[in-house]
């Protein structure tokens, strides 16, 4: 289906929906009535919203005063920022009507939902990070939830990763494990994140490395609402491949077979033709990355509408979106259409009685990506430019008193006017040709999800006490769907610029007539918590809010005998005085069938306490001081997240050689010992310390700091020391590695308006060590230890140039041989213009024994800063990402060009006797040139980098324009992503080998809602 017409049915389908839903203000017949809001002080408050049934909506005037006609028994919401709402019935609508201001920190916006648990921010004893997407989404036009939180959560790197320690658990509406992919923005209403150990305490094992919770949005009582976003726009390549023609090629290996003392492969004359021909087509210059098979920019659609209302007995949310992305791949666009992705989602909350509530949720996904049965991208790395022309045109084949060419033309598949060109050399090597004919294939992508929760207030028994049960289940899978067509390609037979005959390969031509389909993945998940929670306040000075929970998930994936199962009981006691001293005991009882019987169980306590100070009496009369609170936390969380494989405790066995018995008549394999067993292998831990605080100043600034430092211990490993050398097979698991990952997070906002001129500057900053502090070593020389040096180390060796033609001795026939003061390398025999390493231990050898650490891979330095301007209607938001002090490798065959690789702008800088004093690249070679292509300094480089993620300018429009066009609300936005990048290596970068490039996007966007 074409992709216009699927643009064209799904906004139908929108805009036929949105003739079902009454957009008006309705007025409900019924009794009149008013009523004045004042707040505590007994002064009016202006601007106040009025939610009643069916779209019914009003606001308070200067005085406070409002009037509704409505049906006495009907309910109406009280609400304003900054205020408790209020629920009344409209017969209760007389006299003033008293909201009580929110405490600081303790609104609805305040709301933390953590989960499996929900608490004020002032609440809060750990380290947690939270942003609601509530008005964001107007000037923050972001489409992926991974988007979002790169930047703007204080102690993420990128999009996942807290505080250094690995990939986070992400939690979606409650239900552990959930992938973040799926989900667009527009449905999402807060992201949160749970850093210490305290705060990820009751998610058991599987939160080690930190929480990630997402809740999508949930319809509200009498508040009906409908919005719709569109986004169109295109997408642009950043870099491409660039490597070198056909002539540079040509030469270039020559000269390569020359440094190894061999003949030229391309003969003075072909070059010649080469360089001097006109026919592209008899002398190729091929380029896949070129304009002539890629397109210069490709375009990009994405629509989202939500709808979302309710009354006091049932409140419901719906999500719909479509997403288009489209190929770069230019050649034959009905294959290479690039991806459709379609979401549906449906959150409905109810009531059953006065006492249980409950919850429906559910998810659908189809993603489709057509795609023609080649890689263009990652086959332009290995196709060469000189190899033979990928089609060729009809109008030049002479068949003029050739009869035979002409039945072979006649007979021939013609695409566009060309037909498939190849050769006998690469007739296994035609990507193109498999582009055009030889069909295509769709991989798609379904996910479904449903989860049911059931709330139980249980006051009856004792004031504060409810239960919850939570059910989920979840369907992913993946499969691809092929037609794979036969087809046949022609090498030409040249006369001139004329082709005088053909000679097919392959073929022939043959239409696949079904449609193959193979299952690529297929998981499902099973999930179920329940827990009872007891919330109560006495005195007005003593709260204590505890939480008992039981856990447990079964994921499933095909091809695998092994359930993952996790399942723990989890246990929390938060206690506070006159919210000032708050006290949270976390534990989690973790149980592992990955662990031997004796050991599956274990208790995975931690600690909060915070002061906030700003709540003495001695502090009030510090002006500028708003609000602090200091806090500190400690735990242990035991886990079993790097134990990647069952029965490591048990002792395994494996065939070994074979030999026979009964005279040789039979044979028999012996059974050898593979792993030791260990009764005693154990729970790996984290052990965590988090100190910080909290305040808010001078009414405008947010400031925060934690410093941490988790130690990850008792990692499994085996261990060489402790056995003889012989023992080497029986050897067990043991629990003994030991990381520590420690640093500090800074985050600070600002926020200030002046009359029509508002800013709000957002910055955070994380600085994470991640440090080897325990490891079994046996290593001859001491710098090979790894104790004390970073996790993510590169190893290698440390270059000292290129070697020079005065580093050799020349015999008598001509060969050179390395002059005897130079250390001798071990990777292979050298030459002048390889590269030259450093000998570490003064063997005069140069081998694995000289590796060091050259560098670190991840960056100790993370921060985000973001920037959002408004004057009047007009708003500017920016967000920027940078990381210091990071390296990274070189490490494909663009950079490291072996053998008869294809050669890419790189090698330009090669070493030859002329550039011996300016070359960057070491000497070409037609062989495996192992010395120069060793992990070193010299392919290493530094991977710091600040960046403008995205810009986005935002018009909202008045309330009388929006009034004329039917709508609440109505604004346009321009928007960009990837526009900026500083980087000393900002080239290697942004280059992507073999894959899907990195793109800078430009979309117009229009938001609006009824």
């Amino acid at each position: 289906m074409k992709i216009n017409k699927l643009y064209r049915l799904f906004t139908l389908f929108c805009l036929t929906l949105f003739c079902f839903c009454d957009f008006a203000i309705a007025q409900t017949t019924g009794s009149s009535a008013n009523a004045t809001v004042v707040d505590e002080q007994g002064n009016p408050i202006r601007n106040v919203n009025i939610f009643g049934p069916n779209g019914v909506q009003t606001i308070t005037d200067d005085n406070g005063n409002f009037e509704v006609d409505l049906p006495y028994e009907q309910s109406v919401v009280i609400q304003k920022e900054g205020f408790e709402s209020e629920l009344l019935k409209v017969i209760d609508l007389t006299g003033k009507i008293v909201l009580e201001k929110s405490p600081f920190l303790a609104s609805e916006d305040d709301e933390i939902k953590m989960g499996v648990t929900t608490k004020d921010r002032r609440d809060i004893v750990g380290s947690v990070a939270s942003i609601n997407t509530k008005d964001r989404v107007v000037y923050d036009n972001t489409q992926w939830v991974r988007d979002y939180i790169n930047g703007l959560m204080l102690g993420v790197k990128g999009s996942a990763n807290v505080r250094g320690l690995g990939n986070a658990l992400f939690v979606i509406d409650g239900v552990i494990g959930r992938n973040p992919n799926i989900l667009n923005m527009q449905e999402v209403e807060q992201i949160t994140v749970l850093k210490d150990a305290n705060s990820v305490a009751l998610y058991g094992s599987q939160g080690r490395n930190g929480v990630i919770i997402i809740n999508t949005k949930r319809g509200k009582i009498n508040q009906k609402q409908v919005n719709v976003n569109v986004l169109s726009g295109v997408r642009m390549p950043i870099s491409l491949p660039n490597y070198l023609g056909s002539v540079d090629y040509m030469e270039l290996y020559n000269e390569a077979r020359r440094n190894d003392g061999l003949t030229d492969f391309y003969a003075p004359t072909l070059i010649e033709e080469f360089k001097n021909s006109t026919n592209k087509y008899r002398y190729p210059d091929t380029d896949f990355y070129s304009d002539e098979y890629l397109r210069p920019f490709v375009n990009t659609a994405n629509i989202v509408a939500d709808f979302s209302g309710g009354d006091e007995k049932t409140q419901y949310y719906v999500n719909m979106g479509w997403n288009h992305d489209q190929s770069l791949v230019k050649i034959n666009p009905d294959a290479n259409v690039g991806t459709n992705r379609f979401n549906v989602r449906g959150n409905i909350d109810f009531k059953i009685n006065d006492w249980i509530t409950s919850s429906l949720d559910g998810v659908a996904i189809l993603s489709n990506t057509k795609s023609a049965l080649s890689n263009l991208l990652n086959s332009g790395t290995s196709f060469k430019p000189n190899s033979y022309a990928p089609l060729l045109p009809v109008s030049m084949i002479d068949a003029t008193g050739n009869p035979a060419l002409a039945a072979q033309l006649k007979g021939a598949g013609i695409f566009d006017g060309m037909l498939l060109g190849g050769s006998q050399q690469f007739q296994n090597n035609t990507p193109i040709a498999n582009i055009i004919g030889g069909g295509y294939q769709k991989s798609v992508f379904r996910s479904t999800q449903f989860n049911n929760s059931v709330n139980f207030d249980l006051d009856m028994i004792t004031e504060g006490l409810s239960a919850k049960t939570y059910l989920s289940f979840d369907f992913y899978d993946a499969y691809n769907i092929s037609v794979r067509n036969d087809y046949a390609v022609y090498e030409p037979t040249w006369q001139d610029d004329k082709i005088i005959g053909l000679t097919p390969f392959g073929g022939p031509d043959k239409k696949d007539l079904t449609e193959n389909i193979s299952t690529n993945d297929f998981v499902s998940r099973l999930g179920f918590y329940g827990l009872v929670n007891y919330k109560r306040t006495f005195n007005k000075k003593h709260s204590f809010n505890s939480t008992f929970l039981g856990y447990f998930n079964s994921q499933k994936e095909n091809n695998t005998i092994q359930s993952d199962i996790n399942s723990h009981l989890g246990f929390q006691l938060a206690y506070d005085y006159k919210k000032k001293m708050f006290v949270d005991f976390s534990a989690a009882y973790v149980n592992s069938i990955k662990l031997p019987d004796g050991n599956r169980t274990a208790l995975s306590p931690t600690l909060g306490l915070a002061y906030a100070l700003s709540e003495e009496q001695f502090f009030k009369n510090i002006d500028f001081v708003d609000y602090l609170k200091i806090k500190a936390s400690a735990g242990i969380i035991n886990s079993d997240l790097g134990i990647d494989s069952y029965y490591l405790y048990g002792e395994n066995f494996s065939d070994g050689s074979a030999f026979n018995w009964a005279d040789g008549q039979s044979t028999n394999r012996r059974q050898n010992v593979s792993q030791g067993a260990n009764p005693n292998l154990g729970y790996e831990q984290r052990v965590d310390l988090n100190v910080g605080f909290e305040s808010y100043l001078m009414k405008s600034i947010w400031l925060e700091f934690n410093y941490f430092k988790s130690d990850l211990d008792k990692q499994v490993t085996f261990l060489n020391s402790k056995y003889p050398s012989f023992y080497n097979t029986f050897k067990p698991y043991d629990n003994y590695n030991k990381n520590t990952y420690s640093g500090f997070e800074l985050g600070l906002n600002y926020n200030k308006n002046i009359n029509d001129f508002s800013v709000n500057l957002g910055a955070n900053i994380l600085y994470n060590k991640a440090e080897i502090t325990k490891r079994d070593e046996i290593n001859e020389y001491a710098y090979q230890n790894r104790v004390g040096t970073a996790t993510t180390a590169i190893v290698g060796l440390v270059d000292q140039g290129f070697y020079s033609e005065n580093d050799f001795d020349v015999a008598g026939n001509g060969d050179l041989s390395l002059k005897s003061n130079f250390p001798v390398p071990a990777f292979g025999s050298v030459q002048p213009g390889d590269i030259k390493y450093k000998d570490q231990n003064g063997d005069n050898i140069i081998d694995n024994n000289d590796r060091v650490v050259i560098g670190m891979g991840n960056s100790p330095w993370s921060y985000g800063l973001n920037l959002n301007l408004k004057y009047k209607r007009l708003n500017l938001f920016v967000l920027g990402t940078g990381q210091i002090g990071g390296e990274a490798m070189k490490s494909n065959n663009y950079y490291k060009v072996n053998g008869n690789d294809k050669y890419s702008e790189v090698v330009l800088g090669r070493w030859t006797p002329q550039t011996a004093n300016t070359a960057t690249y070491p000497r070409l070679s037609s062989g495996s040139n192992q010395n120069n292509f060793q992990n070193s300094t010299f392919w290493m480089y530094d991977n710091s980098f600040f960046k403008i993620n995205r810009a986005q300018l935002t018009y909202e429009f008045n309330e009388k324009v929006c009034s004329d066009l039917g709508m609440k609300d109505f604004s346009i936005n321009v928007s960009g992503t990837n526009l900026f990048e500083i980087a000393e290596n900002r080239d290697v970068r942004q280059l992507s080998i073999g894959g899907s490039p990195l793109y800078r996007t430009f979309t117009l966007g229009l938001r609006t809602s009824f």
